[in-house]
């Protein structure tokens, strides 16, 4: 592995240890205070007020190491770095908008959905027509690709908008979306570098060095939550450098954890709707073990555990 990937994680990590003290008494002052959803858990109450939006710290972060690290403003990684803030800038409109109603409730579900098409087409169209990425995608285990032709557009756009929400929908508990995450990025800068996507790959171990210094902050007792500003910044950077790789696939593998709280979601809902009865305690899957009386930091290791595996497993798909 190039030193360069160490300096990477080193800059990025201390330019989110720094930002932490500046950014979160700002946030503090601006009163940017979380809103408790009633519907959660009710030893989340107690989070009331802790500063949101705390996305912005790392985010920065792995903008001005992007910036010092990557110069080429065309490059593969660069690409990835503006899905990270677009998607990010989505998830910005939606903490402002909860903060000034001053209740859980920031963009309409369709608004954010609109939103999220619109933006998951514009990577969609840019990959389509770049040689470099093209409408084939690689299918794990099997070691052959498959060109997707006219719907690999409208497959990159649901892709693009599931990843996000997934991510979103992970992000529940004090470091939970962070540490997954961290573990996503290192998985990729591997795969990125020997694949030869050399600067991908620093953009992965920036954007994991960044998480890491966030997690000081964001680890329980947490002092700042990531928002939907960092949380969909986050699923559009997976998402990106996935789609670079030509690894779409892989995604579901590496983010299982993704896959399996919204799925929680997905299934909770259906079967109150058919049947009138829930299958988990509460959904996202994270509440059902919290309200099984496992504690947060517990959720948050065996989570963790879990995506180390399923990132062994999604090795051996290479051939």
């Amino acid at each position: 592995m190039d030193s360069k990937i160490i300096y990477s994680v080193l800059v990025a990590f201390f330019l989110s240890i720094i930002g932490g003290p500046i950014l979160i008494p700002i946030l503090h002052k601006l009163k940017f205070g979380q809103n408790i959803r009633e519907e959660g858990p009710k030893s989340h109450q107690k989070k009331a007020g802790t500063p949101t939006m705390g996305g912005i710290i790392f985010i920065l972060a792995s903008l001005i190491a992007m910036l010092i690290l990557v110069k080429k403003p065309s490059d593969e990684a660069m690409f990835a770095l503006y899905a990270f803030i677009a998607f990010g800038f989505i998830g910005f409109i939606d903490d402002f908008l909860k903060i000034v109603h001053k209740k859980n409730l920031g963009l309409r579900a369709y608004q954010k959905m609109i939103l999220l098409i619109v933006v998951s087409f514009a990577f969609a169209y840019y990959a389509a027509n770049n040689p470099d990425i093209g409408t084939t995608i690689i299918i794990p285990f099997s070691g052959k690709s498959v060109n997707f032709g006219m719907l690999y557009i409208p497959f990159i756009i649901v892709y693009f908008a599931a990843t996000t929400n997934a991510v979103n929908l992970t992000d529940g508990l004090d470091g939970l979306a962070t540490s997954i995450t961290i573990l996503v990025m290192v998985f990729f800068v591997i795969v990125s570098f020997n694949m030869g996507h050399y600067t991908l790959s620093i953009f992965c171990a920036v954007l994991a060095g960044a998480l890491l210094g966030f997690l000081r902050y964001n680890a329980f007792p947490a002092q700042v939550f990531m928002g939907d500003t960092g949380s969909l910044a986050l699923g559009g950077a997976v998402a990106a450098v996935a789609m670079i790789l030509k690894l779409p696939l892989l995604v579901i593998i590496v983010g299982g954890i993704y896959v399996m709280e919204t799925l929680s979601v997905i299934l909770q809902v259906a079967s109150f709707k058919l049947t009138g009865k829930r299958i988990f305690k509460m959904s996202p899957l994270h509440h059902h073990f919290e309200l099984c009386g496992w504690h947060e930091t517990k959720v948050v290791s065996i989570f963790s555990i879990v995506t180390v595996i399923l990132c062994m497993i999604a090795f051996l798909s290479f051939k």
